[in-house]
């Protein structure tokens, strides 16, 4: 595993910190994410402390870092799998360059609805994929809402997929999304989500592709004035830990956290849906442009990908098992 600088600085202070994760307070889990406090992901993460600490009478709680104040998604897996922090949450579509098994979350237009969504992941799919990161070291405890991704852009709307041409489109760090836009007729480029408005500003990038509360929350919607509601992922977010030290806690320590991670999935699912309708009303109000295109356009654009998993036995087995999910 090769570390940059900062990855180094970040281990650094990550020694520093474990002096102060034991002792007479009990138990302290470390858990980074890259979201701000006002993200529903955050708030959840508050109320999941507030919860294990109620359980656990103070014995066992988190010491939360938002902000990517350890580092992007990747930079936090890979501090997962070498012990320097205990939990983290990442997209699905990150956790995918670690654990092949996530990439089925990434295929575009996989759902057919959010009752689908939650039905497959809140079930054996679901808890198969959770567990399929062990061998790698990230124990997945369970699945945050992020809703659906779209795109949005500086100079005109993508109406169709004929409209991404000639255009640069901000992606996440997964082979599955540069596919699809690169498929759909975008040129993908990849970069940490904390890099994407000064490059949208600068022009390295002519828009990007992401949920409602992201464009809104990063203030994306002051660069690019066109938002379309193409919805052609839904990609989840996890809640991710080294499962060594899942093995090192105590008995009664693993169902405390479980329950808790239980019940802030519940509390985000419901801040999440507050926080789109709210995020899409902002926007609006702020003078974007909100479109709803004929999403069979895209989503005939992007069936490549799937005749190309033809090849591919893992991913057709979970995309198989999704689409008989009733």
């Amino acid at each position: 595993m090769n570390f940059g600088v900062k990855s180094l600085t970040i281990l650094i202070v990550m020694g520093l910190l474990c002096l102060s994760c034991t002792g007479e307070e009990g138990r302290v889990l470390r858990l980074a994410h890259g979201l701000n406090e006002t993200h529903s992901v955050h708030q959840a993460m508050v109320f999941m402390n507030e919860r294990l600490q109620e359980r656990s009478k103070g014995a066992l709680r988190l010491m939360i870092y938002p902000n990517q104040q350890l580092g992007t998604e990747r930079e936090c897996l890979e501090l997962l799998q070498i012990g320097s922090i205990d939990i983290a949450k990442a997209s699905a579509a990150v956790v995918e360059n670690f654990v092949e098994d996530y990439k089925v979350l990434s295929l575009p237009y996989l759902f057919r609805d959010k009752s689908h969504y939650f039905a497959s992941l809140d079930g054996k799919i679901g808890q198969d994929l959770l567990d399929s990161g062990i061998p790698n070291r990230l124990k997945g405890l369970g699945f945050y809402d992020s809703g659906s991704r779209s795109f949005y852009t500086k100079e005109r709307p993508i109406l169709k997929p004929e409209d991404l041409q000639g255009l640069n489109i901000r992606t996440m760090e997964s082979p599955t999304a540069i596919a699809a836009v690169n498929i759909m007729g975008g040129s993908a480029t990849p970069l940490a989500f904390g890099e994407l408005y000064t490059a949208l500003q600068a022009g390295v990038v002519d828009g990007a592709e992401n949920n409602p509360p992201s464009f809104y929350l990063t203030k994306h919607y002051e660069v690019c004035r066109y938002y379309v509601l193409d919805e052609h992922t839904s990609i989840p977010d996890v809640i991710l830990m080294n499962p060594n030290t899942w093995d090192e806690l105590s008995k009664q320590e693993r169902l405390w956290l479980a329950q808790a991670v239980k019940e802030s999935v519940v509390y985000q699912r419901k801040l999440w849906e507050q926080s789109e309708q709210e995020s899409l009303a902002r926007v609006k109000e702020a003078g974007v442009e909100v479109f709803v295109p004929d999403k069979e356009l895209f989503r005939e654009a992007v069936q490549p990908i799937y005749t190309a998993l033809k090849g591919d036995s893992l991913a057709t087995m979970y995309v198989e098992r999704i689409r008989e999910v009733r």
